[in-house]
């Protein structure tokens, strides 16, 4: 997992190629490290990103929950098609911007 900010506010937080029960800790201590202050949108990168089970899912509500209020946007972005299936089927695109 890869956490970087290309401009100011935005930041960009890449996947491995599992998101799953086991990056729950590393997953929450990476995107505590962003800097609310000045926070305008959060990329969620799933380029690399081959399997996700429920709990990713819960750990996207929390990440939504903790730094997603206000004028902050979170992008889904490089999901695959199965990913991307699993996201719509759980309504995210309600929640997040999906690409």
């Amino acid at each position: 997992m890869e956490l970087s900010t290309a401009q100011s506010g935005v930041y960009t937080l890449t996947l491995d190629e599992k998101f799953d029960f086991n990056h729950v800790g590393t997953f929450r201590t990476t995107y505590e490290k962003i800097d609310p202050k000045g926070l305008s949108k959060i990329i969620i990168n799933f380029r690399n990103t081959r399997y996700m089970d429920s709990s990713a899912l819960g750990m996207l509500l929390n990440l939504h929950n903790t730094l997603g209020g206000g004028s902050v946007r979170i992008e889904l972005s490089g999901a695959n098609e199965k990913i991307s299936k699993i996201l719509k089927i759980s309504r995210f695109d309600t929640k997040f911007t999906i690409n």
